[in-house]
């Protein structure tokens, strides 16, 4: 596998050579610093270009002409990655013949709104705010997604962490197809853009291809993705929210104080791994298997936000008891009781993990932005570097680990209310 960025000036161009899969995917990517007033216009903005363009003026009409292309692949999503904001545009083909097409198929969408009179078509602006109205009233009905976000608004509700990507309905309502077409210049001038193409292509071919069809007039510098870091609260904090819900739903944050390189990228990643990511963890072992406590547990690493997650589905009498062996194993982490088969048992799921990742072409795309955007090693690197972790350096980060806020989204039925 080869890899090649090109400084376009207003873009930046990688290309991930490779001959491993049929398809060959494009991706245009915009990032700029979040901010929470934008999430919900940007999101029904990336969902409008996507629905129709001025040359295919419903969502039929784009995907007939995807059909055409021999059923070329459309997609596009925000995302919160630290303090960047990014909007991609996806797509993904097989029939080389048709490489100029589905290029200016993708440079459609991005360059040429379904728009008349500075305004969007009523039309499809209509059809695309029924979806993202539902979306929004429907984010409750997640409720584990929802617990892990009330607990994030509770940690530190300024944080972009503790921002709804989903969008808030009050800034819902201000959308009108006028100032969504005002958003949409804005958008298109002040993003850095990275265009991504992975797969097995000619370079010259492709390089002229995107240079006609991606033209931007837009210079800007690059941010830190990494939120700054906070101050540890000294005592927890406790909230219990109830909802009429079967199951309940346990949200644990912590935060850990800063942290050498090194400690960062492997020490923590391994502690995270012994801690609660598969079924060979402390949490599932203890809590879900020894003492039936959970109907699911997890523990994941936030690094950008320097938070590690713990959540769990639980009965609601078990709340007490469920913390306190959740508190039990960290502490017990903290004493050195892991051992050695511990260690490689996640060193090895970590090793796997990456060895999977080379053979799914989308795994292997977001691995080179991960490289590209926060400095992460390389696949090679990693799998040497995991094995430098001692059990001295994991007592030792264990100290820097605090509970922050222990969430419950408490479930009560009806008749227990009453």
């Amino acid at each position: 596998m080869e890899t090649i960025e090109k400084n376009k000036k207003t873009y930046t161009l990688h290309f991930i050579k490779t001959n491993k899969f049929k398809n060959i995917q494009i991706r245009i990517s915009f990032r700029s610093k979040i901010k929470k007033e934008e999430i919900t216009i940007r999101n029904f903005l990336v969902s409008m270009l996507a629905f129709s363009t001025k040359k295919y003026k419903t969502k039929r009409d784009l995907m007939i002409r995807s059909q055409e292309l021999y059923g070329v692949n459309i997609a596009s999503k925000n995302m919160r990655l630290g303090n960047y904001m990014i909007s991609t545009f996806e797509e993904k083909y097989t029939e080389k013949g048709n490489l100029g097409e589905c290029i200016e198929l993708l440079s459609e969408m991005v360059f040429h709104p379904n728009v008349e009179k500075l305004r969007f078509d009523q039309e499809s602006f209509d059809v695309v705010r029924n979806n993202i109205e539902t979306e929004i009233k429907s984010f409750k009905e997640n409720t584990e997604s929802y617990s892990i976000m009330r607990m994030f608004e509770n940690m530190d509700s300024k944080a972009p962490f503790s921002y709804r990507m989903i969008g808030y309905y009050e800034d819902f309502e201000k959308i009108t197809p006028e100032n969504l077409y005002t958003y949409y210049k804005d958008f298109i001038r002040n993003n850095i853009i990275d265009i991504y193409v992975i797969g097995d292509f000619d370079n010259n071919q492709m390089e002229s291809l995107i240079e006609k069809n991606f033209k931007f007039y837009n210079l800007h510098t690059q941010i830190n993705p990494y939120l700054e870091v906070p101050k540890i609260r000294r005592r927890e904090q406790k909230i219990i929210e109830t909802e009429e819900l079967s199951q309940s739903k346990l949200a644990i944050g912590c935060r850990y104080e800063p942290l050498e390189e090194f400690d960062l990228k492997y020490t923590l990643t391994l502690y995270n791994l012994i801690l609660g990511v598969s079924t060979n963890s402390k949490l599932f072992t203890v809590v879900r298997e020894k003492n039936s406590l959970a109907y699911y547990i997890y523990s994941r690493l936030s690094k950008l936000d320097h938070i590690l997650l713990i959540a769990s589905g639980i009965e609601a009498g078990d709340f007490e008891k469920t913390v306190h062996l959740i508190k039990e194993q960290m502490e017990a982490m903290k004493k050195g009781n892991f051992s050695e088969g511990d260690m490689q048992k996640a060193i090895t799921l970590f090793t796997s993990s990456l060895e999977q990742l080379e053979d799914n072409q989308y795994e292997i795309l977001e691995n080179y932005v991960s490289m590209q955007l926060l400095g992460i090693d390389t696949i090679e690197i990693r799998k040497e570097k995991i094995k430098e972790v001692t059990k001295e350096d994991l007592i030792k980060i264990t100290k820097k680990i605090k509970i922050d806020t222990i969430y419950l989204l408490k479930g009560e039925t009806k008749h227990e209310k009453n």
